[in-house]
């Protein structure tokens, strides 16, 4: 994180806590700006966890929604007259599509949730190929020098 240009941890400037550390090889402000990118790439994939999450509860409530809907319509269909034969057929198709929307929202919820962990781990996946690259220019600085 950083205030006021300064970067800090947990409330703690580290370059003051390291002023009068000399550490031979060692670049700690490149450590720090490291440590800073991990953990805002952690934010963000936290974010887009929480998005995720939030994605599918909203999508679960209109599901809930649709199926209080579509009982109560069912309800009133079953209290219309009609002959045995019309009724039982009549339920046959509710029954079936009942089973197809219940499979096709359950594909649905099963996409947000891959949509939502594929986003937060992609940050993650990024942001660890980036420390290796920054690794690798440290080490290529070190032998150059």
């Amino acid at each position: 994180m950083t205030t006021n240009g300064k970067h800090t941890f947990m409330d703690m400037d580290v370059g003051k806590a390291f002023a009068g550390f000399t550490f031979p090889g060692l670049d700690v402000e490149s450590i720090v700006a490291s440590q800073r990118k991990n953990l805002e790439a952690l934010t963000q994939a936290n974010q887009l966890a929480v998005e995720g999450v939030q994605a599918v509860a909203r999508r679960q409530v209109e599901i809930a929604r649709e199926a209080v809907d579509e009982v109560s319509s069912l309800v009133r269909e079953w209290t219309q007259p009609g002959a045995p034969e019309e009724r039982i057929a009549k339920n046959a198709e509710y029954a079936k599509q009942a089973f197809e929307k219940s499979v096709a929202n359950a594909r649905e919820l099963a996409e947000l949730v891959t949509k939502a962990n594929t986003e937060a781990f992609s940050v993650i996946q990024k942001r660890v190929a980036e420390g290796f690259e920054e690794l690798r220019d440290y080490a290529k600085q070190k032998v150059a020098r």
